[in-house]
């Protein structure tokens, strides 16, 4: 009887709300590449973060998150992968999928697919052209460009023309937003400069064709004054190339704060500055963001992780991907002194 009767209280109690059933949410995680580090980092601080979240819930709510991890791959194949993959596990039905967009115009129809399904998105480092997201986080990828540019500035105030070498890659948001900043930094110092030529390379491998291609195009020294390369993931490689090839005159700015390019800041090994994304931050970030939209709670639709500036004169307060350096002063003369450890909010 005391059972019977304890059944009928624990089913009102669960019909009043007074009493939540656990929840077990499945969230599909797209990412992009399985051979660039940084992106490597951001997923490790996703996956940690969730576990971290999971331990609290065990002795809260019951809630728990499983996570299917997809990964697309480098280049054009990597594209097309990660089309097929975002079509496929759309088709199962998660209860919110998170994706590093290989191009960001590629997801557009299936960010769509999913909308018309009702899954909710949040894109993590690259944006999605097209559809509507629930949420977008990523690094200051314009911070990043503009942290260089600054820094090259300060180390070229008293030069005529400083000649550049441009690495880019114009088929995802942040690369695009990178550039932007490095050059917005130079003309608003009222640097004088010239692009000799620039090149596309975003991995290794592209890294390793592009500094072949550049010895072969300026093959004496002192023919360029300034490397800029939007990502260790193809910098490393050419900056490798040009120390091997005793171009030691050139000076070479670039972004993620990969641990080997953060070596040759360290050694004087033509890098002068790396802005470094605090990747595994990011991925905490999305992870904490994604399980926010899954609750209903209101969150900001585009927010941003700052990047941290690692030259000789900050080595000491950069501790790497996974945490977040304390404010400081920069010590180079640059209209904006202060570096904020702050997330930045651009849209509610």
């Amino acid at each position: 009887m005391k059972t019977n009767l304890l059944r009928v209280l624990l089913t009102f109690f669960c019909l009043s709300g007074l009493i939540l059933e656990a929840k077990d949410y499945r969230i599909a995680v797209l990412c992009w590449s399985g051979t660039i580090p940084g992106q490597i980092a951001m997923r490790n601080g996703l996956e940690r973060e969730c576990s971290r979240i999971n331990n609290e819930l065990a002795t809260a709510n019951g809630d728990r998150i499983h996570l299917e991890i997809y990964t697309a791959g480098d280049g054009e194949n990597g594209i097309e992968n990660q089309i097929r993959q975002m079509y496929k596990v759309i088709g199962s039905k998660p209860d919110l999928l998170i994706v590093q967009p290989t191009d960001s115009a590629a997801l557009a129809e299936p960010l769509k697919a999913a909308n018309k399904l009702g899954i909710p998105v949040v894109a993590y480092d690259q944006y999605i052209s097209g559809g509507k997201l629930a949420a977008f986080r990523t690094s200051d990828n314009y911070q990043a460009g503009r942290l260089c540019g600054e820094y090259i500035a300060a180390r070229f105030f008293d030069s005529k023309n400083i000649k550049i070498v441009l690495v880019e890659y114009p088929k995802v948001s942040s690369t695009v937003e990178r550039v932007n900043g490095f050059f917005d930094a130079l003309d608003e110092a009222k640097c004088r400069y010239q692009i000799l030529k620039s090149y596309n390379a975003v991995n290794p491998e592209e890294g390793k064709e592009v500094g072949a291609m550049i010895l072969k195009d300026f093959p004496d020294k002192n023919s360029f004054d300034v490397l800029f390369t939007i990502n260790d993931g193809g910098g490393l490689a050419i900056v490798d190339a040009l120390a091997n090839a005793g171009r030691t005159e050139i000076l070479s700015a670039t972004i993620d704060g990969d641990p080997a390019s953060v070596n040759n800041i360290r050694k004087g090994r033509l890098t002068v500055i790396d802005s470094a994304q605090l990747c595994g931050a990011l991925g905490a970030e999305t992870i904490r963001c994604a399980y926010a939209v899954l609750k209903g709670e209101k969150v900001p639709y585009h927010a941003l992780v700052p990047v941290f500036p690692v030259t000789q004169e900050t080595m000491d307060a950069y501790e790497g991907w996974d945490s977040i350096p304390k404010s400081f002063t920069k010590t180079w003369k640059c209209s904006d002194p202060e570096w904020q450890n702050k997330l930045k909010i651009i849209k509610e």
